[in-house]
C-alpha cells in the first residue's frame, strides 16, 4: 500500500484520512444549502441570477410534474442539455422524485441516442429545441413517451404535443410525494461511458456514491473554499461526471455561485472571467492550452482565479508550468473515472504538488499498483502496472452488464484499467491506458512520454500519439500534431527533435500536421478515433 500515512502525519489538521458519509440522497445538498444561504445566488447564466431560493422551488416544481406525469421511483429520466438553468432543475428534479437521471452527451448521433435510450429503457427526456429533430426521429424505435423541450426563446417554438419545459413545469400541483430512500442502494445517476473500450457502458452511481465524492471532494479542498463566497467557471459540460461533480455538486454543496457556459468559446469564457471574476475553474487540458495561446490573456483580469482542477486527460507538464505564468493560478491536476464518481486523486493544495503526477488519494480512498497479467500481486514504488481503487464512491456495477461488473468489480476493487505507478510518498502518476499501450519490436512504449516530449516544443499547441499496424516492428509511432498560430514545423524537424529527447525506440516513424484534433464534448483529445481512421488507410 502506498505510503499515505506520512503525509497525514505531516498535515494533520488539514485532511482528514477518512469522511463520515451521512445516509442522506443527493438532494440534500440542495436543502441544505438552501437553508443556509437562501438569497444567495446559486446560478449565473449570460447575466440571469438564480438565487438558492428560487432554485428550490423551480426543482420542486420539476419534481412535483414528474410525479403527476407517472415517474415512479427507479425510473429513468434522461438529460439531454448544455450547461443551463434547467439542467440544474431537472437534475435536481429528478433525483427529488426517485428516479435516476440517464446522463445522455447533447452531441450524441442518432445511433448512439437510440443505443443510450433503449439500454436504459427511458421513458422521458428532457432536450434542448435544437436536438428536438434528433430525439423525434428514434422516439418510435423506443420507450421515449415524453419529450420536454428547452427553448431560450419558447414563444417561438411550438413542439405540440411534446412540452416546453416552463410549461411542464406547471403541470405539477405543487406537491412532492415522499420517497422511501436508500442512499447506499438506490442510483441516482446511469452515466455512460464513452466507449472507448467497446459498446458504451452505463455505471450506477448511487446516491452514496454521488454525495461522498462531494465530501471527499470538499474534505480534500476545504482550505481553499470560503463557504457561500466561491463562483465557479462552469464550462466542463454537466453531462460528464467530472462537470457534475466538481461544477455543480460540489458548488451546491459550498454554496458556491455556478457561473454558467454552454460550451467552450475561448473569446466568451475569457470576457467571462473578466466580467465575473469567477475564484475556481475546473477545465481540461485543452481549455488552459486555448487560453495559454491566446496573445492577450493576460488583459481578461485572469488573476481572479485562484484555483483550477485539471481532469480527465494528462496534463503536459510544460502547459501547466505556462499556463501558471500567464494567469498566477494555481492547476492542481487530478484524476477520476466515472466508474468512481469520479475523483479518486488529486494534487493536495496544502502539501507538495508534483507536476506530471495526479497526486495522492482523497479521504476514504485507498489504491495500489498491481501486475499486468493477474492482477493479483501488489508492486513496489515505481513499478508499474495497473491501479485499483476503494472507496465509497465506487459504482454498484455496470447497468445489465453481470459480466462486466464482474470484471471491473473484484473483491471491492475498482480495476481501472490504466497503467500507473506510484512514489515513496503515495503520489500517483498515470502513465497510459492498457489499451493505448504501443508494442513495436517487443518494446512497450507510452503514449505520453512521447507527448510530454512533444509539447515542449515551441511550435507545438496539441499533439497525440498512436501505434499504427507495421507488418515487421508489430507497430509503429505516430503522432498527430497541431502547431501554434504563426508557428511552422516539418516532420523532420520534428522527429529530429524527438531523437535528441527520447529513446530511439519511441521516436515517431511519421507526424501528421492538423488543423485540430477530434474531441470529446468534454474536450478530450479523442485517440481512438484516429486509431480508428489509421486501421482504414
Amino acid at each position: 500500500m502506498t505510503n499515505k500515512q506520512a503525509w497525514l502525519d505531516q498535515y494533520p489538521e488539514t485532511i482528514a484520512n477518512k469522511v463520515e458519509i451521512p445516509n442522506k440522497t443527493v438532494t440534500h445538498i440542495l436543502k441544505e444549502t438552501t437553508e443556509k444561504y437562501p438569497t444567495n445566488n446559486a446560478l449565473s447564466f449570460y447575466g440571469r441570477k438564480i438565487t438558492y431560493q428560487e432554485l428550490s422551488f423551480a426543482v420542486q416544481a420539476f419534481t412535483s410534474a414528474l410525479q403527476q406525469n407517472q415517474v415512479q421511483k427507479g425510473d429513468r429520466v434522461a438529460i439531454m442539455l448544455p450547461n443551463c438553468p434547467q439542467y440544474v432543475i431537472s437534475y435536481y428534479g429528478v433525483l427529488s422524485a426517485g428516479g435516476i437521471v440517464t446522463q445522455v452527451n447533447p452531441m450524441s448521433v442518432e445511433r448512439e441516442l437510440e443505443y443510450i435510450l433503449n439500454d436504459s429503457e427511458t421513458e422521458t427526456i428532457v432536450t434542448l429545441d435544437a436536438f428536438y429533430p434528433r430525439v423525434k426521429s428514434v422516439q418510435s424505435r423506443t420507450k421515449l413517451k415524453n419529450i420536454i423541450i428547452v427553448s431560450f426563446q419558447p414563444s417561438g417554438h411550438n413542439f405540440s404535443p411534446d412540452r416546453i419545459f416552463e410549461q411542464f413545469l406547471k403541470e405539477g400541483n405543487g406537491q412532492v410525494l415522499p420517497i422511501d430512500f436508500e442512499p447506499e442502494h438506490d442510483v441516482a445517476v446511469l452515466q455512460y461511458t464513452g466507449g472507448t473500450t467497446g459498446r458504451s457502458k452505463g455505471a450506477l452511481l448511487t446516491h452514496r456514491n454521488i454525495l461522498a465524492n462531494v465530501i471527499q471532494c470538499y474534505e480534500f479542498f476545504k482550505h481553499e473554499f470560503e463557504l457561500g463566497k466561491e463562483r465557479c467557471l462552469t464550462v466542463i459540460p454537466l453531462f460528464h461526471v467530472f462537470g457534475m461533480s466538481s461544477c455543480m455538486n460540489l458548488s451546491i454543496f459550498t454554496g458556491s455561485e455556478s457561473i454558467m457556459l454552454p460550451r467552450f468559446d475561448l473569446e466568451e469564457v475569457l470576457n467571462t472571467i473578466k466580467n465575473e471574476q469567477p475564484t475556481t475553474f475546473p477545465g481540461v487540458p485543452t481549455m488552459y492550452v486555448a487560453i495559454t495561446n491566446h496573445p492577450r490573456a493576460e488583459e481578461y483580469g485572469l488573476g481572479s482565479i485562484k484555483t483550477c482542477n485539471s481532469g480527465s486527460a494528462p496534463m503536459p507538464v510544460e502547459l501547466l508550468r505556462e499556463f501558471e505564468g500567464k494567469t498566477g493560478a494555481k492547476i492542481l491536476e487530478g484524476y477520476g473515472l466515472s466508474e468512481a464518481s469520479p475523483t479518486t486523486h488529486c494534487n493536495p493544495p496544502f502539501a507538495d504538488r508534483k507536476p506530471g503526477s495526479v497526486g495522492i488519494g482523497v479521504p476514504s480512498t485507498e489504491y495500489k499498483i498491481v501486475d499486468l497479467a493477474t492482477g493479483t500481486e501488489e508492486l513496489k514504488p515505481g513499478e508499474l502496472g495497473e491501479v485499483i481503487i476503494k472507496g465509497p464512491q465506487i459504482m454498484k456495477g455496470y447497468w445489465n452488464m453481470p459480466e462486466e461488473t464482474a470484471n471491473t468489480l473484484r473483491d471491492g476493487w475498482l480495476f481501472t484499467g490504466d497503467i500507473a505507478r506510484v512514489d515513496e510518498d503515495g503520489y500517483l502518476y498515470i502513465v497510459d491506458r492498457k489499451k493505448d499501450m504501443i508494442i513495436a519490436s517487443g518494446f512497450n512504449i507510452y503514449p505520453r512520454d512521447i507527448e510530454e516530449v512533444l509539447y515542449e516544443h515551441p511550435s507545438v499547441q496539441e499533439a497525440v500519439v498512436i501505434g499504427v499496424p507495421d507488418p515487421y516492428r508489430g507497430e509503429d509511432v505516430k503522432a498527430y500534431i497541431v502547431l501554434k498560430a504563426g508557428k511552422t514545423a516539418t516532420e523532420e524537424e520534428i522527429i529530429q527533435y524527438c531523437r535528441q529527447n527520447l529513446a530511439a525506440y519511441k521516436v515517431p516513424r511519421s507526424i501528421e500536421f492538423r488543423d485540430q484534433l477530434p474531441k470529446t464534448g468534454v474536450g478530450k483529445i479523442l485517440r481512438r478515433a484516429l486509431r480508428d481512421e489509421a486501421l482504414k488507410k
